[in-house]
């Protein structure tokens, strides 16, 4: 064969050739165009997953550990509720804390006051048949724990034998006992107790109180962590007790 033969390709072999390239084009396209589906599809489920996500540890969050609450009253003042004597709709709203560990001095709590507990002349708890509790929820300040002494005497709070500096305390508070132990003071807190007292204390009705009297632990709704509203007043709650 000469060196320069060529090889003839018949002319039904070039038609046929010419649509085989075209195929492959078209295959190109269309597996792009997959991919592009696919990787859209993809974006589009991370994107609900997250989405999901986000609102079920939201949902967590205000079912277990944050619930808000709003605070009608004035017995907190003026740690909460300043205007609430200007404007009885303008309360103030917190989050309380379901979850916490003991809770100590200067906490502020949110109690179910369902029942009453005052002190026998033995400093044994025991609920009065004849004065009836609130049976309401009440939001105060923890003042003594379980195991400490209280004593109120010449219009000042005395804990394990200190005057409490209370920088809180609504100014021209008086912290005469309304009832509950006045015949009793100094008094000893039995384990699992809390003596809790408002902020305001000429206006509020508190452990000093024998519709009130002691707190068990277990009417303890929860734990007052932040006010959120007013916006302008947004204030953390842990450390209000310093003034």
């Amino acid at each position: 064969m000469d060196e320069n033969e060529k090889v003839n390709v018949p002319e039904d072999t070039q038609e046929e050739a010419a649509p085989a390239a075209s195929t492959t084009s078209d295959n190109n396209g269309e597996a792009k165009a997959r991919t592009s589906k696919e990787q859209f599809l993809s974006d589009i489920t991370e994107i609900l997953e997250s989405a999901l996500i986000t609102i079920f540890v939201i949902i967590m969050v205000f079912c277990y550990i944050l619930h808000p609450v709003n605070i009608v009253g004035h017995s907190m003042v003026p740690t909460l509720n300043t205007n609430y004597d200007q404007d009885q709709n303008n309360c103030d709203r917190i989050f309380m804390t379901t979850i916490y560990g003991s809770l100590k001095y200067g906490d502020i709590v949110i109690v179910n006051n369902d029942k009453n507990y005052l002190l026998d002349d033995s400093g044994i708890p025991y609920v009065p048949t004849s004065i009836s509790p609130l049976n309401e929820c009440i939001i105060k300040r923890v003042i003594a724990v379980g195991g400490q002494t209280i004593d109120i005497k010449d219009g000042q709070v005395i804990v394990d034998g200190n005057v409490l500096d209370e920088p809180y305390i609504n100014e021209g508070s008086s912290n005469n006992d309304l009832g509950a132990f006045s015949d009793q003071y100094p008094i000893t807190i039995p384990e699992g107790y809390y003596f809790v007292m408002g902020d305001n204390r000429n206006h509020s009705t508190d452990s000093r109180d024998s519709k009130v009297g002691l707190v068990k632990e277990d009417q303890v709704y929860g734990k007052a962590v932040v006010r959120y509203s007013p916006i302008q007043d947004f204030k953390i709650l842990l450390d209000s007790y310093k003034g």
